[in-house]
């Protein structure tokens, strides 16, 4: 049966939460997450697994330009790192289960998991919270393993593959020729697409488009958006407040 995604073009997507660091609200914090609440935004958000088994939503695989301690997120327990503050602020980093609890269904979630331990334990423990979770929510990863994982053992889930052109990245050759072009999409089988709109226009993602929802990060302007607009189904966006004057 065919997954329901039109909930994902109901409202813009506020990426990293609705947040604005010139009025004190840092990306991924519990502030950012209840304004795109406010505006009935969808929240786009990431997680990652800390060494305690706990989920934390922070973007970076280390803590330095958030917090401004030089480690590595994963080698981390949340006891070491839930007095840091985020960008000189006074918010903190949150867990994944208190953001669960204070979306609570009022707007959906995209839930980015990023890749930096084995494929299998963040997608597990994720699990554990969501299958408790009553709101509309879809996963996401530049990681094809972790789409892999998903199709293996939640069908159901809807998943998105994340991809743009790589360039300036310091990958893998390899790895940047598999995802640029999303060559793993016919074992993967993802309901959506999240392509960089700086990587568009794209005759793969024009393809894709006739059969796959797009959506495009990330939109920082009204620019941003008009060409965005002319590629994608709904945006990932920041600056909202500039974007809908």
């Amino acid at each position: 049966m065919k997954k329901d995604l039109s909930f994902l073009k109901e409202n813009l997507i506020a990426h990293r939460g609705a947040h604005n660091i010139n009025k004190g609200i840092p990306e991924n914090s519990i502030k950012s997450f209840e304004e795109a609440i406010k505006h009935n935004y969808i929240i786009e958000l990431d997680i990652h697994l800390l060494k305690d088994n706990n989920i934390v939503v922070f973007h970076d695989d280390d803590l330095k330009r958030m917090t401004g301690l030089n480690k590595k997120i994963k080698d981390t327990t949340y006891e070491e790192i839930k007095d840091l503050k985020l960008q000189n602020t006074d918010n903190y980093i949150p867990l994944f289960k208190d953001v669960l609890e204070l979306v609570d269904g009022k707007v959906p979630i995209i839930v980015e998991f990023k890749h930096d331990v084995k494929c299998g334990r963040l997608e597990k423990e994720t699990m554990k919270l969501l299958n408790k979770y009553k709101g509309k929510y879809v996963m996401k990863s530049f990681n094809p393993l972790t789409l892999i994982w998903f199709k293996k053992n939640y069908p159901d889930v809807i998943r998105g593959q994340l991809s743009y052109n790589f360039k300036g990245k310091k990958i893998n050759l390899i790895h940047k020729f598999f995802c640029k072009n999303m060559l793993l999409n016919f074992i993967t089988k993802p309901d959506f697409i999240s392509y960089g709109i700086k990587s568009m226009p794209n005759k793969k993602i024009n393809k894709y488009r006739k059969d796959i929802l797009i959506l495009g990060w990330t939109i920082k302007t009204k620019k941003d958006l008009e060409k965005a607009k002319k590629y994608c189904d709904n945006f990932i966006c920041e600056n909202l407040e500039e974007l809908n004057n």
